[in-house]
């Protein structure tokens, strides 16, 4: 019984090439005009206010306003690359999320440990690295901003980073990977196409900070891939960009416009290595854990499934014969010759 790998769940028999360039449009020019819309009306209301000019010459409410209303710029991202795979495409929604049609996420949580220890080990070796080179200066022996307006800071970023990247996420590892996967069966064109694009999105710093883009968006394409969904890749994206902002907010430099694509070489090779050891270790988990990493066209229904396991939701369990992804009649992959679910009249879509 044929089984589809997740870069190629947009290749149902709805697929077109004109609905995928259509979705696209719709992503992109969406979240421009939210963006513009969005960015008006805060400056709006800051004139109004009588709020001083940031640094761009434009009423502003203060950095950390500045800061929000951009992650929340690239948040909608989420919701519209979600609508055009359900409008356009004509699929569940959730199946940009997983094999199984929704997010994990008792496997996400799992993985929020495992990225937080990567994105330490990376600061501290990035940084002892730097240190030990003499390139550059760490900023370790920068004045703190204090308790009060870096608490205020985590409060702010803990509410919009997670996300802006996870919508970063959706629209790469999840709707690129997915609309360059429907015309290959292989999966590691389309792991370069969105890599590349999610490199060049963070626009061009360092030869050094550019290689490090692409190959963090390459090694999340593969393990999206292995792993049949988005959460390895959210997790680590998270927790990095959570740091990263956190520690900007600590030493007051959260205007500092530096991004990952200005990494000096000393992290980008301590990165290389936490990629690396990240890979392996969610892989480890997932073949432990038996994670569905494939849609399989069910020869149960789920109720059957989860009475055979209980306890364990029917995605996420211990090691059984079949990791199969239960899904009903409306959603079926290109290629699919499997009969219905014995229940598929009572299925709900997967969203």
């Amino acid at each position: 019984m044929p089984a589809t790998e997740y870069h190629r769940l947009a290749r149902t028999p709805h697929h077109r090439w004109w609905r995928t360039l259509l979705g696209t449009l719709f992503v992109l020019a969406g979240g421009t005009v939210i963006a513009v819309a969005g960015y008006l009306a805060v400056t709006v209301a800051a004139a109004l206010s009588g709020r001083p000019d940031n640094a761009d010459g434009l009423p502003s409410f203060g950095e950390r306003a500045d800061l929000a209303v951009m992650f929340l710029t690239i948040a909608v991202l989420l919701p519209l690359t979600l609508l055009a795979a359900r409008w356009i495409q004509r699929r569940p929604a959730g199946t940009l999320s997983s094999v199984t049609g929704r997010l994990r996420w008792r496997w996400l949580l799992t993985l929020l440990p495992v990225a937080l220890a990567a994105i330490a080990a990376l600061y501290v070796g990035g940084t002892a690295l730097i240190a030990l080179t003499g390139a550059e200066d760490t900023g370790l022996g920068d004045p703190l901003a204090g308790w009060g307006p870096f608490a205020l800071s985590m409060l702010i970023l803990v509410a919009v980073v997670p996300l802006q990247a996870a919508a970063e996420e959706y629209v790469t590892r999840g709707w690129l990977l997915q609309a360059v996967g429907a015309s290959f069966r292989r999966p590691w064109v389309p792991i370069a196409v969105q890599a590349l694009v999610f490199a060049a999105a963070h626009g061009w710093g360092t030869p050094w900070g550019f290689a490090d883009l692409f190959a963090f968006g390459a090694v999340m394409g593969w393990l999206t891939v292995r792993t049949g969904g988005l959460e390895a890749a959210i997790a680590l994206h998270v927790v990095n960009n959570l740091l990263s902002a956190g520690m900007a907010a600590a030493f007051d430099q959260l205007t500092v416009t530096t991004t990952a694509a200005d990494m000096p070489w000393q992290l980008a090779a301590a990165d290389a290595l936490v990629l690396a050891a990240y890979a392996l270790i969610v892989v480890r988990l997932a073949d432990r854990w038996g994670l569905t990493t494939v849609w399989i066209p069910a020869l149960a229904s789920p109720p059957a499934l989860a009475a055979a396991v209980p306890g364990r939701p029917h995605d996420v369990g211990r090691r059984r014969p079949q990791h199969v992804a239960p899904t009903s009649e409306r959603f079926r992959p290109a290629g699919h010759c499997g009969a219905p679910l014995p229940n598929a009249a009572a299925e709900s879509t997967p969203s």
